[in-house]
């Protein structure tokens, strides 16, 4: 395992990789910060994975064209990546309701947050896409300032 940190406007990132694939993506501080991280990942900012990154996160900050993501494995149960693979498919700009992720995959909006929650690769999975019913911004990990930032950020 490696890890690194990257600046950002939200604050610190740190972003983990088992060599081939981004693993993790955590805002300093967030619920759930570092889970999953071995403790004794390596540092290692040349990795190519973590240059994509980067590459990838400055662009989305800057409001530029979007390079493909880098190659993500966050690691969870079968329901949890089904979570995830949907918060991928939200597109920019747009958000949807834990309701409507629930009904996508014929679960409770409670165990869809729950995995949204524990969304281990934050931004490029864009779990801060999710709101609460009638837009409320709820259940956000790295906390509704930074989520709130993001979205308006995506606006276009």
């Amino acid at each position: 395992m490696y890890r690194t940190t990257v600046e950002s406007p939200v604050g610190t990132l740190l972003l983990a990789s088992d060599g081939q694939a981004l693993t993790g993506l955590w805002l300093e501080g967030q619920k759930y910060f570092a889970a999953g991280l071995d403790s004794g990942a390596e540092e290692n900012a040349a990795l190519p994975v973590f240059r994509e990154a980067e590459a990838w996160l400055e662009a989305y900050f800057a409001k530029g064209a979007l390079p493909p993501l880098p190659a993500l494995a966050p690691k969870g149960s079968a329901f949890r990546q089904s979570v995830w693979k949907l918060l991928g498919e939200i597109p920019y700009g747009e958000t949807r309701t834990y309701k409507e992720l629930a009904e996508a995959l014929g679960s409770s909006p409670r165990a869809v947050g729950g995995a949204v929650g524990h969304n281990p690769i934050s931004i490029l999975i864009p779990c801060h896409r999710v709101l609460g019913t009638g837009g409320s911004l709820t259940g956000y990990a790295g906390g509704t300032a930074r989520k709130q930032y993001l979205l308006i950020l995506e606006q276009k």
